[in-house]
């Protein structure tokens, strides 16, 4: 017999954990798939500053266990199992992991996306320890650092061009010499006196030191893609902007996408093209990508499904 929950979350972070407290309060039995990654994004994030309500900062996977724990408190029920299939031509929705199969009255989807990263073996040894991929939530760390930025679209001009409100300096590096960036974007960029661009290159190898115990980039080294030379610059701070990967394909065919994979809600509300399937956080959201804003879109997906679930009655 398939397991049934009024709300079943897919996903966790955020969005999955605010929607889960928000729904669990409005009385509905729900349930959160935690998944491969349970807490989301932010289990892999050191140092959240920029959170309201934790004036001192916190640490990602800390932030994510009160998130469960307050979900838990008005009757959430976490499940780690990861959703491998799903069919919402009907309802009940039907969601089957490796162990059992689900029924729902309604799905909330906050599967989140995951940043593409380079393949460059030391990235993971100073990933958090000079590297990221969010310059809104990370920028703040790199004060008086030489900053690199890896990326040629729209992103990565951004990015740089925000971190020269910290940075000592910023250099754009991208593997091209022409940029996927609009126009508009890469003129600001080659216009602001803070910026430097870096042209056919790609990264080679991040390098840096270990004090007590205590990882830091101190070098960036590129490989010019023409000539195959290398050169060893220091830097800081490096930055990845070469784009996102939502977590959507679970759902291709059912529900309605960008182009680039990313879950399309109506309007200003978190449903989908299929009725009683809402989607939150940062799968509908290539924008912000903050957890404060992913946290504000579980809680208006909860208020949707509720509402909806209301009106079936």
């Amino acid at each position: 017999m398939p397991i049934h929950h009024q709300v079943l979350i897919i996903g966790t972070g955020p969005a999955g954990f605010t929607a889960a407290l928000y729904a669990s309060r409005a009385n509905l039995d729900v349930a959160i798939f935690e998944g491969q990654q349970p807490g989301g994004q932010l289990t892999i994030t050191t140092e959240v500053e920029n959170y309201p309500g934790f004036e001192h900062g916190i640490q990602g996977p800390e932030m994510m266990e009160v998130f469960r724990k307050q979900a838990q408190r008005f009757g959430a029920k976490s499940i780690y199992e990861t959703i491998t299939k799903v069919d919402f031509s009907e309802r009940p929705f039907k969601l089957w992991s490796d162990n059992n199969e689900y029924t729902a009255d309604s799905v909330i989807i906050a599967t989140g996306a995951t940043a593409k990263l380079l393949d460059v073996p030391s990235m993971k040894t100073y990933w958090g320890s000079g590297i990221s991929a969010c310059a809104t939530c990370d920028g703040f760390f790199f004060r008086g650092e030489k900053i690199f930025v890896i990326g040629g679209g729209d992103t990565a001009m951004e990015e740089a061009n925000y971190l020269t409100h910290f940075g000592e300096s910023v250099t754009l590096v991208h593997r091209r010499d022409e940029f996927r960036a609009s126009r508009i974007m890469v003129e600001r960029t080659k216009k602001n006196p803070k910026v430097k661009i870096i042209t056919n290159a790609v990264v080679d190898e991040f390098i840096g030191e270990e004090k007590m115990g205590i990882k830091k980039m101190t070098h960036i080294k590129l490989k010019d893609t023409v000539t195959g030379e290398t050169t060893i610059h220091e830097a800081g701070g490096c930055f990845i902007a070469i784009g996102h990967t939502p977590s959507s394909k679970l759902f291709e065919g059912m529900l309605d996408m960008d182009e680039n994979g990313y879950l399309i809600t109506k309007g200003k509300s978190t449903y989908t093209n299929i009725p009683g399937v809402f989607a939150c956080g940062d799968v509908q959201d290539h924008v912000y990508r903050q957890a404060v804003t992913a946290a504000g879109s579980g809680c208006a997906a909860a208020i949707d499904a509720e509402r909806w679930l209301a009106e079936q009655e």
